[in-house]
């Protein structure tokens, strides 16, 4: 397993890590995702270990805890062997303060997580998305009173957009404050939207990217083809409406491609579109999630090998398209193309 810094943190992490969301199993949403408890959980665990994937995310939306509870015990015995990233903001209830990243939230968010997750420390927390209603020094020092009492250890955000992170990173120097190291983003062949901004301003500022849903919504797995219905027990007929919308020519596009590199490389489709994405900038880790073992291996199939240039090519034909204002220019006219390197 190779490891990269997380952005520019001294935090080593696999390039493959291991999303959570398919413990607990509890909603609409998550119960499509897969029902692990922590038998199963440990079992995923032990796979991911001997794989050299030390790296597990969860949040604590994830089946309303439960994701964060039984990875505590599954992990539980082990915790110097593992990392544990978690993610909070989003709503966890009706209440005022069951939502957003205000001190109240996040100092009782933290220990909640603490306790559910069974340690002393979380090794990095992600704010799930922005919170607009809270100022950024209100969020920035508390994190910073977090880091300081040993309760985290590395701080960074998801969901985030181009000016939320840069005036957080700015607000943060000027300050002292702890740096976000790290973007957990969508990023796929099916969803290259993280390239227009989002990955030149991780370039500059040294923010690694997280990578979630990378084979775009389990659409890349190989089993959505061009003239068939999913298979009856794809996931996308749960969770469709709660993930990003896709053009379904693009995706037949891209699948064909992936189809072919699969057969002259010998690798699943999956694989293909996981290794596709481990060569881009700014990537530290592509996180993948698996509802069974024989899901996981395939996925951790991914990493140890290489596309070549040529195949490369033909992905980035099939998946691109051309982004809107104001980066559009910068790619089909000369005079700005000079003024802005492309972001790959």
């Amino acid at each position: 397993m190779e490891y990269r810094n997380l952005g520019a943190s001294g935090l080593r992490v696999p390039v493959l890590s291991f999303g959570t969301g398919t413990f607990g199993g509890q909603g609409p949403l998550f119960s499509a995702w897969g029902r692990s408890d922590a038998d199963e959980a440990r079992r995923l665990i032990d796979i991911c270990l001997d794989a050299g994937v030390n790296l597990f995310d969860s949040a604590d939306v994830y089946s309303n805890g439960a994701s964060e509870e039984i990875l505590g015990a599954a992990i539980r015995g082990r915790r110097d062997k593992v990392l544990i990233s978690t993610k909070m903001s989003l709503p966890m209830g009706e209440g005022p303060h069951d939502a957003g990243s205000s001190r109240q939230r996040l100092l009782t968010s933290v220990d909640a997580a603490l306790r559910r997750l069974g340690t002393g420390y979380i090794d990095l927390l992600q704010l799930h998305a922005f919170d607009a209603f809270t100022p950024i020094e209100e969020v920035l020092s508390t994190l910073d009173m977090l880091v300081r009492a040993g309760k985290l250890r590395y701080v960074g955000v998801s969901n985030f957009a181009g000016w939320q992170l840069m005036k957080s990173l700015a607000i943060a120097d000027r300050h002292g404050w702890p740096r976000y190291v790290a973007h957990q983003v969508y990023y796929s062949l099916l969803g290259r939207d993280y390239e227009w901004e989002l990955m030149p301003l991780a370039r500059d500022q040294g923010v690694g990217a997280l990578v979630w849903s990378p084979l775009g919504w389990g659409r890349l797995t190989g089993k959505i083809r061009r003239g068939q219905p999913p298979p009856a027990n794809s996931r996308l007929h749960a969770t469709a409406q709660f993930g990003p919308p896709v053009r379904e020519e693009t995706l037949y596009a891209i699948v064909d491609v992936l189809d072919a590199i699969a057969m002259e490389t010998g690798r699943t489709v999956p694989q293909v579109a996981i290794a596709w994405l481990l060569r881009r900038p700014t990537i530290a880790s592509v996180i993948i999630g698996a509802r069974d073992e024989a899901q996981l291996r395939d996925n951790l199939g991914a990493a140890g090998w290489s596309l070549s240039a040529d195949h490369v090519k033909r992905l980035d034909e099939a998946s691109t398209v051309m982004p809107p204002y104001p980066y559009y220019p910068y790619r089909i006219q000369p005079g700005f193309a000079r003024l802005s390197p492309p972001p790959v």
